[in-house]
């Protein structure tokens, strides 16, 4: 009886080998026809064809053209000649000479395939199919060149065009790339800059052993955990973000308690839009930095966030400080200097930055269009 079941077992098996087989053949097939090679070789087939058709157009005596003269064995054996020509300049001369500057070298190899040309047009096809015309006689250099180099020009011409095409499309994933490394080192160097401010804030009230220390070590782990674990992507979601200032705020009033006054408002007509991270708090963080350093009363800070229905976010940051304060350092910080280089980079002319500084009073004003949140 198992006997009877081998055959089904081994078809079974023999039918998952071909299934795999056939999906790993129509998995290369498919990468194969995707890649940059197999697309240049459609490329460069449409542009030979094409040149085939008009180098072999030629009207006979009652301006008529036949598919029997369109492509005469004469014909096919000089394009072919003009053909290798211009395939021998686009993959061998201009990658190995021209690409890497050898002038000379690639002159003199292109001489040397030119030369080449004429002499199997003049020698060998001419010979065979107009011995008793055109291959009784040598017509010059110029006339065989103006005769030869327009189908060689135009093919080498197309094929620098895709090259400098794909060069371009290369630069502009290369400067992507660099973009946002760079937006990620920014972010990499706000996160200790603020978060070596507040510990010391921390260690003060450790220091006085304060009984507000654990409700700001609360606030503070809230804040650490957006940072730590919210802030991975280049942008966030909206309410995210205002929740994560508003946290920031609570915990520096609870530093700052009767020792001024802290003002926070916000205006949300919209919260379907992302914003990057960590992007409002730099300036929050500056202003309660410099204000609460300063001065040991009379601590003014205002903040307002207002986001219009169709995205547009004006944000102010106001703070005093004391007139002895070294105001020079205040718009030297790392992080205002962060917050100016990624917004160049993530809303390059569609922000408008201005910082203001009287004296005693330092303001920040913000705009800027943010971007609709993606649906998951």
């Amino acid at each position: 009886m198992n006997d009877s079941f081998y055959p089904i077992n081994d078809i079974s098996f023999a039918s998952d080998r071909t299934s795999t087989t056939e999906k790993r053949s129509r998995w290369f097939q498919h990468r194969w026809l995707s890649t940059p090679h197999f697309k240049e070789f459609v490329y460069q087939m449409v542009i030979v064809l094409l040149l085939l058709v008009f180098f072999s157009f030629e009207l006979d005596e009652e301006q008529h053209q036949s598919l029997h003269t369109l492509f005469k064995p004469s014909k096919l054996a000089f394009f072919a000649n003009y053909l290798a020509a211009a395939m021998v300049i686009n993959y061998v001369l201009l990658p190995v000479f021209y690409y890497h500057k050898r002038w000379i070298l690639f002159i003199v190899a292109l001489s040397a395939v030119l030369t080449a040309v004429i002499l199997v047009d003049e020698f060998i096809l001419e010979q065979i199919f107009f011995p008793d015309t055109r291959g009784t006689h040598f017509p010059g250099l110029m006339f065989t060149l103006v005769e030869t180099l327009p189908i060689i020009i135009i093919i080498v011409a197309f094929k620098l065009a895709w090259d400098s095409n794909r060069r371009q499309r290369e630069l502009e994933r290369l400067a992507g790339l660099m973009k946002e490394s760079e937006i990620q080192f920014l972010k990499s160097q706000i996160n200790p800059h603020f978060l070596f401010n507040n510990l010391n804030s921390l260690y003060a009230y450790a220091i006085d052993n304060s009984p507000k220390t654990p409700s700001i070590i609360l606030e503070l782990s809230a804040v650490l955990r957006y940072m730590l674990y919210d802030c991975q992507s280049d942008f966030v979601a909206l309410p995210r973000e205002i929740q994560q200032l508003e946290n920031y705020v609570a915990l520096n009033r609870l530093q700052i308690e009767n020792r001024g006054e802290i003002q926070f408002t916000k205006d949300i007509a919209n919260l379907d839009f992302s914003i990057p991270p960590l992007i409002l708090i730099v300036f929050v963080e500056n202003a309660f930095k410099h204000s609460t350093g300063s001065q040991a009363a009379n601590i003014a800070v205002e903040i307002r966030v207002q986001v219009s229905t169709d995205g547009k976010l004006t944000f102010l940051c106001k703070n005093n400080y004391s007139l002895d304060y070294q105001s020079a350092s205040l718009e030297k910080g790392i992080g205002l200097e962060n917050v100016r280089k990624r917004l160049d980079l993530q809303y390059p002319g569609a922000h408008e930055l201005d910082i203001q500084d009287n004296g005693s009073i330092f303001i920040t004003r913000l705009t800027m269009q943010l971007k609709k949140r993606d649906k998951l």
